[in-house]
């Protein structure tokens, strides 16, 4: 009777013997394939991976990839890398999501090819190698079956079996066509498959590279007393449009409670003629799928939509999870929100602040119960409604304080159907959270920029969200303000301070954005605080769009030499550079098919000029120290030419910036 152990010890055995390689180390991978890596449609995705096996035989390995909605895997053959590594790549065609897996086996024929081009080299007889070479080509024309390729290697052995000597012999079988055959049907010995099936999510080109600017859609007209309508709105566009910006985001256009509506400068009394805030959203003429009544109607809205997209840019809307007291929600579904033990319901808080225009939902049933299914499920449906009326874009206010999971679950929901469809992650707030919101589905992320201005600073978080494991998944949205935020270096810095923090959001991230009145270097601020003195998010307000100092053709041209220099539309591709002056930062981006290259040089000092020596970088296109190479400064069109890696650079406060394309002279 045989032993139950020694049995069990004998399936594990042969279980294990059939896989002979180690696959490890394969990149991209993201937390052991939990999340998937992030390109956009026209990349290809290459991946690495160390394949171990023992001995000396030569290997071969295929990675299999296939889109989510496709049965059938393709194969695109691994090539050696270095040191046991070997890569291969496929191309992202659609906007979609792409699985990949590896496989490796042992390459029984091109061993033996390895072997006797060696002997026949050498002078040895090799007849009893041609006869096993042979039989390795007649095992794969039987596993090939019918067709084409059964017949190729029919006629490969017939040339084997026709010729007259040994030289003869092994040249019939020594063809580019016998290893592309014998790859294809030859017998795969000790096959391994990864064990992770991994996954990519192909955006659509917008996802890495975009302007986008920020409008407050109620202060788009010309009366005080009143917000703007959607027609003032729609006037606005050419401006817009004109500056080169690529999405227009609005914030929260719904109608807005009444109660505890919040006054100017964000005063807990409201005077009657108060607008409060949009984030207070809900009021009896609807809730989240609702328009503000104030602004226009649901008609009015698709027309303005239409109208961003005629002028070539798209709508982004602010999604933000909270409601006012007045939400229908609330009547609706008391089970969404939390009550106090008085039967009062729970304003939201952030002790000691409050906010008693604003209550949360709850997405658990109390004391860690099952989710809410029916407010989830809502949720979703108010993206997918606003999805139907034309926006493909979502700034999302403050998910970290709401389920990771349901991120995780409604952004797939959504994107399952419509592909096409952005999110960004405005989460300013620790950084494993930022980044574990980037992993599970956002498609771009806020990020610390905002305050990041030394040198070593920039230079070591740059590099960090470009360089590091980030890159594979987290694109971060450089916004240099917010209605909410105006940092302490804008409040400070005046009209330099705008210009240099516009070309450092412009250049050192592939996406950037900026909150309307930047382009006017509206610094007004509460006194102590990063926040705009008379906010628009607490009152009416009229902007002169033209008013003395403002840097609008700065930005413009920023934009135009973006959209110009492929460079500056790629994400990871940002080097620093060493300038020996602490106030100087010197960086560069070349393009994929390394024809583009530009150069930034910026002055962090917004109080006086500063200069010193840096280094040109002549190796990125390929050249020696002493090269020559032609320079043209983008902002202002002129040309020059450097020769040499050390050169001296000067940089005035007032235009804070040199933006060079630099090309073999």
């Amino acid at each position: 009777m045989a032993d139950a152990g020694t049995d069990a010890a004998v399936a594990r055995l042969r279980a294990l013997a059939a896989h002979r390689f180690v696959i490890e180390d394969v990149a991209p991978e993201i937390n052991a394939g939990r999340y998937p890596v992030k390109r956009e449609v026209g990349d290809s995705l290459s991946v690495f991976a160390d394949i171990i096996a023992d001995g000396h035989t030569k290997i071969a390995g295929t990675l299999y990839h296939r889109a989510a909605d496709e049965e059938a895997w393709q194969e695109t053959p691994l090539r050696f890398h270095d040191n046991d590594r070997w890569t291969a790549a496929f191309p992202l065609t659609r906007n979609t999501r792409y699985l990949y897996t590896l496989g490796a086996w042992i390459d029984e024929f091109q061993s033996w090819r390895n072997d006797i081009t060696k002997k026949a080299n050498a002078g040895q007889s090799v007849a009893v190698d041609l006869t096993e070479g042979r039989a390795l080509v007649a095992r794969a024309r039987d596993a090939a079956k019918g067709g084409e390729d059964r017949a190729r290697l029919e006629a490969m052995l017939a040339a084997h079996d026709a010729a007259a000597t040994e030289d003869q012999q092994l040249a019939a079988l020594l063809t580019e066509e016998a290893d592309r055959l014998m790859r294809r049907h030859g017998t795969r010995i000790g096959y391994t498959r990864y064990d992770k099936v991994l996954e990519v999510v192909a955006d659509r080109p917008l996802a890495r590279t975009g302007a986008w600017y920020e409008m407050f859609w109620r202060s788009q007209g010309d009366d005080p007393a009143r917000g703007a309508t959607i027609e003032e709105c729609i006037a606005r566009l050419p401006y817009i449009r004109d500056m080169g910006f690529d999405v227009v985001y609005l914030v929260p256009w719904h109608p807005i409670g009444r109660t505890n509506r919040k006054g100017r400068n964000n005063t807990l009394q409201a005077g009657p003629d108060d607008p409060g805030s949009p984030y207070a959203i809900g009021a009896a003429e609807g809730g989240h799928k609702a328009v503000n009544p104030d602004w226009g109607t649901l008609d009015d809205f698709r027309r303005f939509v239409a109208a961003i997209e005629a002028e070539g840019m798209e709508i982004a809307m602010d999604f933000a999870i909270q409601c006012s007291p007045d939400h229908p929600w609330i009547r609706a579904h008391r089970d969404w929100f939390k009550w106090r033990s008085d039967g009062s319901i729970r304003y939201a808080e952030n002790p000691p602040k409050k906010y008693e225009d604003i209550v949360n939902v709850e997405f658990y049933a109390p004391h860690g119960g099952e989710p809410i299914d029916a407010l989830w499920l809502e949720l979703r449906d108010v993206v997918l409604f606003w999805v139907e009326q034309g926006v493909k874009i979502f700034r999302v206010d403050n998910p970290h304080t709401k389920p990771l999971t349901f991120w995780e679950w409604m952004i797939r929901e959504v994107q399952a159907r419509h592909p096409e469809t952005i999110f960004l992650a405005e989460a300013f707030t620790r950084p494993k959270l930022m980044k574990a919101l980037a992993k599970l589905g956002f498609t771009q992320s806020y990020s610390y920029f905002t305050w990041r201005t030394g040198k070593a600073e920039l230079t070591d978080y740059l590099e960090e969200l470009t360089q590091g494991p980030a890159k594979e998944y987290m694109r971060v949205n450089f916004f240099a303000n917010t209605p909410d935020i105006l940092p302490f270096h804008l409040q400070q810095g005046g009209p330099p301070a705008f210009r240099q923090r516009a070309v450092l959001a412009a250049t050192l991230s592939s996406t950037y954005g900026i909150y309307n009145g930047f382009e006017l270097c509206e610094n007004t601020a509460v006194p102590s605080k990063e926040e705009y003195l008379f906010s628009e998010k607490y009152q009416y307000k009229v902007w002169d769009w033209d008013r003395p100092g403002n840097i609008r053709d700065w930005i413009t041209r920023l934009n135009a030499i973006r959209r110009e220099n492929p460079a500056l539309q790629e994400y990871d591709n940002l080097r620093f550079y060493t300038c020996w002056n602490d106030q100087i930062l010197i960086y560069g981006k070349r393009a994929a098919d390394a024809r583009n290259f530009v150069l930034v040089a910026v002055n962090l000092d917004v109080t006086a000029p500063q200069e010193g020596n840096f280094e040109l970088p002549l190796w990125e296109l390929g050249l020696g120290d002493g090269a020559t190479v032609w320079m043209e400064e983008l902002l202002d069109g002129y040309r020059f030419t450097w020769t040499g890696k050390i050169q001296h650079i000067w940089i005035d406060n007032n235009r804070p910036a040199f933006i060079w394309r630099m090309t073999p002279a």
